[in-house]
């Protein structure tokens, strides 16, 4: 049945206001600058390379922007999942002093599509995203601005390669949590133009569906990465095991009560990360189908396997930097760079 999901190859195209920053990605004609326009510079001075220089499994369930209480957020928390929002700072520091990308761009389980792949090309999306389950946490004013050339792009050579792809443009489209939750907490100031995928769920119900299409899609987007000549970050916004609780505290940042939702799912988490922190990551293409089966990770929706194939599988090891479970499922902040460097991550 996953044949259904591919074509052969044919040119062309298979409330409370918050304050919009532009961004200082964009040139003064309105088009995403090119290297030397603005920070996205080599942190010696140089000219920047462009191309992936860096992607992040940057999980994005809403208890962690609920916990940030940023403006955008109506609900207030009083903090919680500490360790994992600490890991988000590290990234967010990588993000600004060492990769400096020209776009960030998000693959998310929750815009799901039953047809194809999806590539957001609406310029500026704004309004209000809602968590369906976790109302009370996560009701977030959006507004941001799309990278629309590259978008363009995106969806043009996933079409070539034979995948059924669409490009969005309704302007009040809504767009869901999983991409407002990774993209705001990696980039809070929302001054980096982005591209968001939407996740085709035909493996949720065809068993002989794999995670092939999704390195087809990978593929695609380094081809368009290169092709605009972008500086991009790549975020691949999925938990690993994702079983969890049916009944949340009184409040929901009690932490007595967080911790994994059983041992074995604890356990099949940690043998995924230490394969990643040992490295390459070639080994993951079949570890992660392994932990698919076993934990009912949302990798499952392809996110992971995107972003890695997109970095051509890379030889090096993930830097993980924090692990922390949220109503039960397990969520890790991991770095992979094409060469697994990693300098200028110190403060100061």
């Amino acid at each position: 049945m996953s044949r259904v999901f591919h074509v052969p190859p044919v040119p062309g195209e298979g409330r409370r206001a918050v304050p919009h920053a532009r961004s200082a990605a964009y040139s003064r004609s309105g088009e995403p600058a090119r290297s030397g326009e603005h920070a996205g510079q080599a942190p010696g001075g140089g000219p920047a390379r462009t191309g992936i220089v860096a992607g992040y499994l940057s999980p994005h369930p809403p208890h962690l922007v609920y916990a940030e209480n940023p403006p955008q957020n109506e609900p207030r928390s009083q903090g919680g999942w500490e360790v994992l929002r600490w890991a988000y700072e590290r990234l967010r520091h990588r993000i600004r002093h060492v990769h400096r990308p020209d776009v960030l761009i998000v693959h998310a389980p929750h815009w799901i599509t039953m047809v194809g792949h999806h590539v957001n090309c609406v310029p500026n999306p704004k309004g209000v995203s809602v968590e369906p389950i976790f109302p009370h946490l996560f009701r977030y004013h959006y507004d941001f601005r799309t990278d629309v050339p590259l978008a363009e792009a995106i969806a043009d050579e996933a079409g070539a390669l034979g995948l059924v792809t669409s490009k969005l443009r309704e302007p009040g489209v809504r767009v869901d949590y999983a991409t407002i939750g990774a993209l705001h907490m990696v980039n809070p100031e929302w001054d980096i133009p982005v591209v968001s995928l939407s996740a085709n769920n035909n493996p949720y119900f065809y068993s002989e569906a794999s995670l092939g299409e999704m390195e087809v899609l990978g593929e695609a987007t380094r081809r368009a990465i290169e092709r605009t000549g972008r500086r991009a970050v790549l975020l691949a916004s999925n938990s690993l095991s994702h079983l969890h609780w049916h009944e949340e505290p009184p409040v929901p940042e009690d932490m007595e009560r967080e911790h994994p939702y059983n041992d074995h799912q604890y356990r099949w988490d940690m043998k995924l990360l230490e394969a990643v922190r040992r490295g390459p990551t070639a080994p993951l293409r079949e570890l992660i189908s392994e932990h698919i089966e076993a934990t009912a990770s949302e990798t499952k929706a392809g996110s992971l396997t995107w972003m890695l194939a997109a970095m051509g599988w890379p030889p090096v090891a993930g830097d993980v930097l924090g692990y922390g479970t949220i109503i039960g499922t397990g969520n890790a902040v991991v770095e992979w760079t094409p060469n697994g460097d990693r300098e200028g991550d110190h403060h100061g």
